[in-house]
């Protein structure tokens, strides 16, 4: 069951509207913003093990934690700062995961240097399958598996699939013009 057809059918209904407001507004959006896509990727490293709702009620606490995901300042961390992530219960206190925040942001910067953005190293390596994707990813970054990145790239529109063809937020992002629909395979 896709994610489309299986909102509708939420209880209770804040649960619903949690998980409808990152689909319609979020989902399969290009994000044009280096510290959000870092933001997306930290999120879905986090969610590694858990449910997504699980992340999406973190996500205030994942912003405050992670200098509003600002590539800089995480790269920049300290010994002292990963020490308050691991025991901020707010977020997930997973050093594996705090310490891949922290180093893919670092990566982050040098492939800004290189190529200008983040987002820019995404479209130059576009387009790929999934697989071509993780192998790239893994090279590149820490903690990022088959569906952290599989679903980094259809959440931030690289991969197809984010919507159902008649689901009413596919034209929406259609009309953003994300990488997956200059995939030829995208329905």
């Amino acid at each position: 069951m896709s994610y489309c057809s299986y909102i509708p059918n939420m209880q209770p209904e804040e649960r619903k509207e949690l998980h409808k407001n990152y689909h319609d507004n979020y989902y399969g959006f290009p994000i044009h913003d280096d510290d959000e896509l870092l933001g997306r990727l930290i999120m879905e490293i986090n969610q590694a093990g858990l449910s997504w709702e699980t992340i999406l009620k973190k996500e205030v606490s994942f912003r405050k934690a992670y200098s509003n995901f600002n590539i800089k300042e995480i790269a920049a961390y300290t010994e002292e700062d990963r020490n308050r992530l691991l025991n901020d219960a707010g977020i997930i206190r997973n050093k594996l995961k705090v310490n891949a925040a922290i180093e893919n942001a670092k990566t982050i910067l040098a492939l800004q240097k290189e190529f200008g953005s983040f987002e820019n190293w995404l479209d130059f390596h576009h387009p790929k399958t999934k697989e071509e994707w993780v192998k790239l990813f893994k090279k590149t970054f820490k903690f990022t598996g088959g569906e952290i990145v599989g679903e980094f790239l259809m959440s931030t529109g690289y991969l197809p699939g984010a919507h159902d063809a008649d689901c009413p937020v596919y034209n929406k992002v259609a009309a953003q013009k994300p990488m997956s629909f200059d995939n030829k395979n995208n329905p």
